[in-house]
């Protein structure tokens, strides 16, 4: 069939759709989708099938209502997080040392080999958790990730969450770590890295960067970024009760953010970076699921630097839920994500 053949029967097709007359102000309907069975992906490794076919997060609708309540349950889930660190970090030949940076309490990630190309450069790490979870060591999982697979020197801050501080002190003790490090070498020489939270402190940090005349760091790994609080994206909806980490809009991780907003405007670009003006952002690598709640936030973020004029990469995982692409450092998923992301700070950095 020649090419202007299809084109006619495409053309034709079109065609008989039929035209939908509305008036302009008449409410948008929903649409009902039926109940579906989702199989497990075939084509992904053994070990991702197990993140995929887990059940539902059992915590997913616990919401707490205070700071001190998210810290009791935060302090119990990072004392198990802790006891698995020592093991990852032979695997990944890394060691990690705490500090404190301008008053910013931090975890240094060395490498034991880092090569000569990257002695100038650093990784500034911001955790993920809704804002309330991972305090302390337990927060340096992905930081141990991108030094063992990238070779960097990694500086993962562990920013003051509630009931110790509420919105902004994240993105403040971030960027208080990054002017730190603006002193040790070049911006360009600086990349950031963050998943959930972590995420969307990245761009917050490009944000709040730009406001105090800092320049823009050499490059942003933005791992399934909260990126809009206010639960606006299609998959927020399409993907509820689909994702087992995240599981629902209204779930833990939407309770945990409010504690942390402590009653701020959701929109606020600080919160919700997608409302932010990125233009003049570094190049950016962005990473999601399909099942991934934050699938929308991730691609609107996309689309949003790329309409900027920004570089930006995104990598979407088949059959993944929030973030499974970072659970373990042994899984081939983790290892080409991190794969991606090191090759792209390699490409960016010092440029």
């Amino acid at each position: 069939m020649s090419p202007q053949r299809f084109l006619l029967i495409a053309g034709a097709a079109l065609a008989t759709v039929p035209a939908i007359a509305r008036a302009d102000d008449a409410p948008l309907a929903p649409r009902d989708a039926p109940a579906k069975t989702l199989q497990v992906p075939t084509d992904v490794s053994p070990a991702m099938q197990q993140f995929i076919a887990a059940p539902l997060n059992p915590a997913w609708n616990v919401l707490w209502r205070t700071g001190e309540e998210w810290r009791k349950a935060a302090d119990a889930q990072a004392a198990k997080v802790v006891a698995n660190l020592p093991a990852e970090r032979a695997r990944l030949h890394v060691s990690v040392k705490p500090d404190t940076i301008d008053g910013v309490r931090v975890f240094v990630v060395t490498p034991d080999v880092i090569p000569p190309e990257h002695q100038d450069k650093i990784i500034v790490h911001v955790h993920g958790g809704c804002y309330v979870l991972f305090p302390g060591e337990a927060g340096t999982h992905e930081a141990d990730l991108i030094a063992g697979f990238g070779h960097y020197k990694v500086i993962a801050v562990d920013y003051r969450m509630p009931p110790e501080a509420y919105f902004p002190a994240a993105v403040e003790d971030a960027v208080t770590v990054y002017k730190a490090a603006l002193k040790m070498t070049a911006a360009k020489n600086i990349g950031f890295i963050g998943t959930s939270a972590g995420g969307a402190l990245t761009l917050e940090m490009a944000l709040k960067a730009r406001q105090d005349g800092l320049p823009m760091p050499g490059a942003i790994s933005s791992g399934t970024p909260m990126s809009d609080v206010t639960k606006t994206g299609d998959s927020f909806y399409t993907n509820a009760m689909v994702d087992n980490v995240l599981v629902s809009p209204d779930g833990f991780c939407h309770a945990a953010t409010l504690v942390y907003a402590q009653g701020h405007d959701l929109h606020d670009p600080l919160l919700s970076p997608v409302y932010g003006d990125m233009h003049g952002f570094p190049p950016t690598i962005l990473t999601t699921g399909t099942r991934d709640l934050l699938l929308s936030n991730t691609v609107r973020v996309h689309r949003r630097l790329r309409e900027a004029g920004v570089e930006a990469s995104l990598q979407v995982f088949e059959g993944e839920s929030h973030a499974q692409y970072q659970f373990d450092d042994r899984v081939p998923e983790t290892q080409e994500a991190f794969g991606e992301i090191a090759a792209f700070f390699d490409r960016h950095l010092g440029q």
